[in-house]
C-alpha cells in the first residue's frame, strides 16, 4: 500500500499539469461524465502520478454537515482518528467511500467519509473556544500532522474531493463519478517533476469549502509559507497548491476580504501599471500590496478556485501557463486547452483566453463573469 505521509516532504512540488472546471450558475446538476471526458483530453499533460476531482452539491441530504474524506494507511490509524472524531464531533453518518475496483487503480489507501459537526462539549480544550469553521480547520491540520497514516483530503459542506495516484480518467472510474451529481466540477491531471506522486499529493487541495487545482510553480512558496505560519497554518504537505488554498482561506474567511480583492492580492498588477490607474484604485491596490505583499503569488501558474458560491479561474501576471474559458447558456467552462472544452461543449456561445492575472469569475444565482480588463474593485 502507498504511504500517505510524503517521505520526500522536504521537497517542494513543481508541476506541469492540466486542469478543467465546469459550473452551472443556476445550480443545474450534471454527473461526472463531462468533467471526466474534458480532463481526459488533456491526458498528455500528466504522467499517471495524480488525478483528482472536486464536486459541489453532491451531498444534499447532509448539506449542513462537514463531510470529512479521509485516507488511511492502516486500520490502526483509522482507529486513532475515529477516537479523536468521536471525542470532538457528532458523527451523523460514516461509511467507506464507494469505489470500483479497476485494473488501473489497484493499490490504494483505506478511503472513508464522515458527516459530522463539532460538539459543544468537545474534549479538545486547546481549541474549545473556536467557532465551528476554525475548529474544523485546526482539526484537519492536527490530524494531517500528528496522526501518522491518516490524511483528511476533504472537509467542506455539500462538496467532496475525490483524488489519488493515476490518470484522472482512471480515478473517475475508480470513484464511479458517473454516479455522482453536482452543479460545479473541477478536475486535475498531475505531472509532478521533482517529487514522487502520492495519494495525498494529488489535486485538488481543499480546506472547508475551498478547493484549488493548479498548474505551474509558485516560486514565492517560501515567503508564502512563512507568512501563513504566522497565522498558525500548518503546511505539512509542502506543495504549492496547499499554499494557495490556505492563503485564500486567510484572506476571505479570516480577514473578510471580498472575493474580488482576495484574488487581486494573488496576482496584483505590477507597480508600473498601478501608477497609471485613477487615484482611488491606485490607492487601494498600493494598500493591498503593502498589507498583503507576502501573500502575492510569483511564478508561472494557472488555478481554478472553487467555493460554496462559485468558481474563479486565473493565471499569473505574465500568463506563463495556458487558460481558456467558454460559456454556453448557464454553463461556464475553463481548461488548459480549448479542445477539452469543445469535447463536452462543441459549439459554445463564446470562447476566449483570459489575459494575464485577470480572473474569470462565476457566482451562483447572480452569475458574474469577467471577460478582459481588471476585475472591478
Amino acid at each position: 500500500m502507498l504511504k500517505l505521509k510524503n517521505e520526500f516532504s522536504l521537497e517542494r512540488d513543481i508541476s506541469g499539469c492540466g486542469l478543467c472546471g465546469i459550473i452551472n450558475s443556476k445550480k443545474i446538476k450534471t454527473n461526472g461524465s463531462d468533467i471526466k471526458k474534458a480532463i481526459s483530453i488533456e491526458h498528455d499533460r500528466g504522467n499517471g502520478l495524480g488525478g483528482g476531482f472536486a464536486v459541489y452539491g453532491n451531498y444534499p441530504d447532509y448539506a449542513e454537515l462537514y463531510a470529512f474524506h479521509i485516507m488511511y494507511d492502516n486500520l490502526s490509524a483509522k482507529k486513532d482518528v475515529e477516537e479523536y472524531l468521536k471525542n470532538n464531533f457528532i458523527i451523523e453518518k460514516e461509511e467507506p467511500i464507494p469505489t470500483f475496483k479497476t485494473s488501473k487503480i489497484y493499490d490504494h489507501p483505506y478511503l472513508h467519509r464522515y458527516f459530522i459537526k463539532p460538539k459543544s462539549d468537545r474534549q479538545d480544550k486547546l481549541f474549545h473556544e473556536l467557532g465551528d469553521d476554525d475548529f474544523v480547520v485546526n482539526s484537519v491540520m492536527l490530524i494531517n500532522q500528528n496522526y501518522n497514516g491518516a490524511y483528511v483530503f476533504s472537509s467542506g459542506k455539500n462538496m467532496g474531493a475525490f483524488k489519488g495516484v493515476g490518470y484522472p480518467e482512471d480515478i473517475a472510474d475508480f470513484y464511479k463519478l458517473e454516479e455522482i451529481e453536482g452543479y460545479m466540477w473541477t478536475a486535475h491531471n498531475r505531472f509532478p517533476t521533482n517529487t514522487p506522486g502520492w495519494w495525498g499529493g494529488a489535486h485538488p487541495f481543499t480546506l472547508l469549502d475551498w478547493s484549488v487545482v493548479h498548474n505551474g510553480e509558485i516560486s514565492s512558496y517560501g515567503i508564502n509559507k512563512r507568512y501563513l505560519e504566522m497565522y498558525k497554518y500548518n503546511l505539512s504537505l509542502k506543495t504549492d497548491t496547499e499554499v494557495i488554498t490556505y492563503i485564500l482561506d486567510l484572506l476571505i474567511r479570516k480577514h473578510g476580504l471580498p472575493i474580488r480583492l482576495a484574488v487581486t492580492v494573488l496576482a496584483s498588477p505590477f507597480y508600473h501599471n498601478i501608477d497609471k490607474m485613477d487615484k482611488n484604485k491606485k490607492e487601494l491596490l498600493i494598500a493591498l500590496r503593502q498589507i498583503y505583499g507576502s501573500a502575492l503569488l510569483n511564478g508561472p501558474f494557472a488555478i481554478v478556485f472553487s467555493y460554496s458560491n462559485g468558481m474563479i479561474a486565473m493565471n499569473d501576471r505574465i500568463k506563463l501557463r495556458p487558460l481558456i474559458a467558454a460559456t454556453m447558456g448557464h454553463f461556464t467552462y475553463v481548461a488548459s486547452e480549448e479542445a477539452a472544452i469543445r469535447a463536452v461543449c462543441p459549439s459554445p456561445d463564446s470562447v476566449w483566453s483570459p489575459k494575464a492575472g485577470e480572473p474569470v469569475m462565476v457566482e451562483f444565482e447572480e452569475p458574474m463573469l469577467q471577460k478582459g480588463g481588471l476585475v472591478s474593485l
